[in-house]
């Protein structure tokens, strides 16, 4: 009998009781003066007079205008830079332990995104928030007693210049509370192999002697592993060397696209739950059954803001244009896209993270990330965002009883002419006209800026189907293997160039 699974369940239970009803627009406005306080006699808050803006009648629309919108690059150019230099109390007081890599999805090069002590127990106040939340899934008793897989990046920091760099992952991975040690695998030695493939490989030898109840990974990288665990043991699918896994939490990205592969790799249903761990800190995570949205974490190091996601708002290189409004928690409506705008307890301030979502309860502040700056396909006004495209390719394998759990596209000149230029990962055999005229139609149907453009400068579609594993290579090769790597779904033309001489090669 699971005696301490009870216990830790009813428990969770309690808490969650007693925490009683949350007010998301209250927290919101106390975390604003909690950051400005707090930065008030930092180099930042000093330039952009935070005393003033905390003693104005209205904080957030004084903060609102008297500091602008940065990106990464303004952001590291103007202010994190001096971090790197030896200073101190740039943009948050002292200086900070670590710094998370990032080459997100558009690019080589890392981004060094600071990472205070103070973000390190934000991210686990929501992590414990997380857990709390399991009591709306009705978990059973045993579920609390089993291990927890997570796949991230390597917990092998790089020690640089006073302090340590590496994936959000693998800096959270490192810094996990001892109560959790028990229950975390692969555990420390196989998390600290920086080879990808190798720490796999030691996953897959390993997973006999693991109890495993839940996942934690990006998607593609989770498929992949239990993949090679399946491979490696002779397996029908993972529930044979691992019965009770009841629950995979997935982050990062849309799960949807990958929800027919992932379920091939199963042998009975498991409860999937969406988590929003970026680089800059934990944003949200789903908190309850009835819905797949993510509920926003309001008072955990994070304050937000929400910039309406239209087209006379964004620049072609997916930055911000000077005039483009930002809203509160208390002004946002459901069903609109917008633009995240974040200030953190790590110094980052009305920071862009690149990232698009749409509020499905504004209540109980429940998004759903809906794509990306960079990712909005508007060259020929076609004016697509990656959900718009995920619904696509999620229509294309229920019409033809495919898996498509990758891809990428390009609006790519031919002969003078504009197309649409689509690369699908599938293992299956296909048709590429018929896929071709089949999300055409999807699209025409879904969006009528699409049709629009359709009828004008936008010739046509092309389809080309490769093997998912060549998407997985393109990004080992430009980037790292696992961590928070993840697929860029809609590409320039240079990019495209490249990416379409290493499909050949």
């Amino acid at each position: 009998m699971p005696i301490i699974g009870h216990f830790i369940k009813g428990f969770i239970e309690v808490r969650d009781k007693l925490s009683g009803t949350k007010d998301p627009i209250a927290e919101q406005n106390a975390m604003l003066e909690e950051l400005l306080k707090k930065a008030e006699n930092t180099a930042f808050g000093k330039h952009y007079n935070f005393k003033a803006i905390q003693e104005s009648e209205r904080p957030a629309q004084a903060f609102a205008k008297s500091v602008p919108y940065f990106d990464y690059n303004r952001i590291d150019k103007e202010w994190w830079q001096k971090l790197h230099e030896g200073e101190a109390d740039v943009t948050w007081p002292g200086r900070p332990d670590y710094f998370a890599l990032s080459s997100g999805t558009t690019g080589k090069t890392s981004k060094r995104i600071p990472v205070t002590d103070a973000m390190i127990d934000a991210i686990r106040k929501t992590g414990l928030e997380q857990v709390f939340a399991l009591s709306n899934f009705d978990l059973p008793p045993d579920f609390f007693e089993l291990g927890i897989l997570m796949l991230g990046s390597s917990t092998d920091l790089n020690k640089v210049e006073g302090h340590q760099e590496g994936e959000i992952s693998g800096i959270s991975a490192s810094n996990i509370p001892t109560w959790f040690r028990g229950y975390y695998k692969p555990g420390e030695e196989i998390a600290e192999i920086d080879d990808w493939d190798k720490r796999v490989q030691k996953i897959a030898e390993e997973a006999p002697n693991w109890d495993i109840g839940a996942l934690s990974g990006i998607p593609s990288w989770i498929e992949l592993m239990l993949q090679k665990v399946i491979d490696y043991h002779g397996l029908t699918h993972i529930h044979e060397i691992w019965p009770n896994l009841q629950v995979y939490t997935s982050g990062g990205v849309a799960f949807g696209p990958y929800k027919k592969s992932f379920n091939a790799l199963l042998g009975k249903p498991i409860t999937v739950i969406d988590t929003y761990l970026a680089s800059e800190g934990f944003m949200a995570f789903q908190a309850r059954p009835e819905t797949d949205a993510m509920q926003l974490s309001t008072d955990s190091g994070i304050y937000f803001e929400f910039i309406p996601f239209e087209p006379e708002y964004i620049k072609p290189d997916g930055s911000l244009s000077d005039d483009a409004p930002a809203l509160q928690l208390s002004e946002v409506e459901a069903g609109q896209d917008y633009v995240l705008l974040i200030s953190t307890v790590s110094g980052a301030w009305r920071y862009l993270i690149g990232d698009t979502i749409a509020f499905t309860d504004v209540a109980r502040a429940e998004i759903k990330i809906t794509g990306r700056t960079k990712f909005f396909l508007n060259t020929v006004g076609s004016q697509l965002s990656v959900n718009k495209l995920d619904d696509g390719v999620q229509g294309l394998e229920e019409k033809f009883g495919v898996r498509i759990p990758e891809y990428t596209l390009c609006a790519k000149r031919i002969e003078g002419e504009f197309y649409h230029c689509w690369y699908l990962g599938t293992e299956d055999k296909t048709d590429d006209q018929e896929l071709a005229r089949a999300l055409d139609a999807s699209l025409k149907n879904a969006n009528k800026n699409y049709k629009v453009a359709r009828s004008k400068a936008l010739k046509g579609v092309k389809v080309v189907s490769v093997p998912p594993s060549v998407f997985h290579d393109w990004n080992g090769k430009n980037k790292k293997k696992g961590g928070q790597v993840k697929m860029e779904r809609v590409m320039g033309e240079e990019k495209f160039e490249e990416w379409e001489a290493f499909v050949r090669s």
